[in-house]
């Protein structure tokens, strides 16, 4: 058994992550809520450190400048570091300044995003749950067609930011930020993501994708105008198909193995 101090990061990323999320359900991780924070904390101090060369990973730019993509090629893609029942670990590749991985959910989960390289914007939303007697939707630009009035969600825009390899790491909860939008800015990024318990449409944790609705000009100035952008607020969201524009490729991790 090699020493610690000889165990890669990523490896002892995904030790704490599996002492985080030991039995992580679409509701809660098991344990007492204390032992869950203080984990948590201790997984979100060893994510802070990594640098995106303990992953042997090569920025996609070249003298400062975006390596071409070739045609055809997707969007993002995705490097697959490790998996388990209770999480999944992996890299995410947006290949240029234009790249989106279009607002969607996490049902029931936690998660963290660290930025390896570039610069990702991430807005983040809850889902709020449905009140009876609640107030109608507003109408929004353009209107509605009555089929889609079953799609709308309500939720809380929670927070924006930009944030590059020297921010701490973002995290997401059942109920927090579970929603986000993730853009590169200014040409190629990557993210270490973390998602506990993994995707799985059996169990009740499908990825959902989300268009956010627009009142209409007289609403809006019925609101007072246009609200700031870092201002949290109710908004009205459209559950929709994956976006025509947005697919995720697989391409090869290159770096240090990860046994669990």
């Amino acid at each position: 058994m090699p020493r610690d101090n000889m165990v890669s990061l990523i490896q002892k990323i995904a030790r704490q992550a599996r002492l985080t999320f030991p039995g992580a359900t679409a509701t809660a991780p098991t344990g007492s809520s204390k032992t869950f924070s203080d984990n948590l904390s201790q997984l979100k101090n060893l994510v802070n450190q990594l640098r995106v060369e303990d992953l042997q990973i090569t920025p996609r730019s070249c003298n400062g400048s975006p390596q071409p993509a070739p045609p055809h090629s997707p969007p993002v893609t995705y490097m697959h570091i490790c998996e388990t029942e209770h999480f999944s670990m992996g890299v995410f590749l947006l290949q240029n300044g234009q790249s989106c991985i279009p607002l969607h959910d996490h049902p029931g989960m936690h998660g963290m995003i660290k930025v390896l390289y570039g610069t990702l914007s991430i807005r983040g939303f809850d889902r709020l749950q449905e009140v009876p007697g609640a107030a109608s939707p507003p109408p929004f630009s353009p209107p509605l067609q009555p089929y889609q009035r079953d799609a709308l969600r309500r939720a809380l825009r929670r927070s924006f930011g930009h944030f590059g390899p020297s921010s701490p790491p973002c995290l997401l909860s059942p109920h927090r930020d579970n929603l986000h939008q993730i853009s590169a800015l200014d040409g190629p990024a990557a993210f270490l993501d973390i998602l506990a318990p993994p995707y799985d449409p059996e169990d009740g944790r499908d990825c959902h994708y989300y268009q956010l609705l627009q009142p209409s000009s007289a609403e809006t100035n019925a609101q007072g105008g246009k609200e700031e952008e870092g201002e949290s607020r109710e908004v009205w969201l459209l559950e929709v198909p994956q976006p025509a524009d947005f697919w995720c490729g697989g391409e090869p991790y290159p770096g240090p193995s990860v046994t669990l």
